[in-house]
């Protein structure tokens, strides 16, 4: 399925503008969308925003689409992080346990 493009808001432009004003996005390549396979959630790490926490580049979960594919359908919450995706003493780490996506398959 086609979803629009969280790191740039559909926009098509490097949100940070970080070589030039005109630069492409680094995460849709200019088109505003993404590809991103079914089932997929809102990446929890980000909060949908596409960009890591802190930082000016995409997030390292969900690849800055904002958004990631759940391979398998049983899944529970992650008790270490409490489905938050961040490591507990760091919001800018991933949890060690579900790697940032806030929830353990089983």
């Amino acid at each position: 399925m086609k979803i629009k493009c969280a790191f740039c808001k559909s926009s098509g432009i490097d949100p940070f503008q970080l070589m030039s004003k005109e630069s492409f996005c680094q995460v849709c390549g200019g088109k505003g969308e993404v590809q991103i396979e079914e089932p997929c959630i809102e990446c929890v790490f980000c909060n949908g925003t596409g960009v890591h926490p802190g930082t000016r580049l995409t997030c390292t979960v969900c690849g800055g689409k904002g958004m990631f594919t759940v391979k398998e359908k049983s899944s529970k919450t992650c008790s270490k992080c409490n489905g938050a995706g961040s490591a507990v003493y760091n919001s800018s780490l991933t949890c060690s346990a579900c790697r940032g996506k806030g929830i353990i398959y089983r």
